[in-house]
């Protein structure tokens, strides 16, 4: 497994080769992830994330656009708000106008971390590789599912259980709401019934 830090320098090396430039958007990137209170959406995060892209790797039409997407779809994380993914978008978009990647990559890179706010199916399939590696947490073994449902609850931590549960509850049944959770087939049929079997586990311990 590469490095995240290398996984970011190879990222930006078509876009710049100034190692001051990458390094400062790095350390801020791994500052930003590494904030008190993050549990779940941490560095470890993103890496389970390629994880599952390196796997797929020759499905996706543009990485390092979904590269991008990944490393700062989380980068503005609080769990007090409701606009983090738009607040992480327009972070993203002026960190990326700074490597002068193109108008066009920038735009999709907006778009997806945009995205997953709702986790809605894209006509953009890379999106719903994005959507789907952000996700795969859901179609995990139980006892991983069960130790990301603890992460997140520390990261909730300010709202008492009587807040905490039902907003919860939501989050899960619109889950189950969807047509399918996941987008793509290969993800589909990795980790579909799986994720539906654990939200439903979840959702009556709550």
């Amino acid at each position: 497994m590469m490095e995240l830090k290398e996984r970011f320098t190879q990222t930006c090396f078509p876009f710049t080769q100034d190692q001051n430039v990458i390094d400062f958007l790095w350390q801020e990137i791994e500052k930003k992830y590494s904030e008190k209170g993050r549990h779940y959406h941490n560095l470890e995060h993103l890496d389970n994330m390629f994880v599952e892209l390196d796997a797929v790797k020759d499905q996706i039409s543009s990485f390092s656009t979904i590269s991008f997407s990944v490393f700062y779809h989380d980068v503005i994380y609080d769990a007090s708000s409701k606009t983090n993914e738009e607040k992480s978008a327009d972070f993203a978009l002026k960190r990326l106008q700074q490597l002068d990647v193109n108008k066009a990559d920038i735009s999709e890179i907006h778009h997806q971390i945009l995205a997953t706010k709702s986790h809605q199916k894209s006509e953009n399939k890379d999106t719903n590789y994005l959507l789907d590696v952000d996700l795969s947490i859901l179609g995990k073994d139980l006892e991983t599912y069960l130790e990301y449902t603890k992460k997140i609850r520390k990261e909730y931590s300010i709202y008492p259980d009587l807040l905490y549960k039902p907003g919860r509850k939501k989050v899960l049944k619109h889950f189950l709401e969807l047509e399918n959770i996941f987008k793509t087939n290969v993800f589909k049929e990795k980790y579909e019934s799986r994720a539906r079997e654990n939200i439903l586990f979840e959702i009556e311990s709550l």
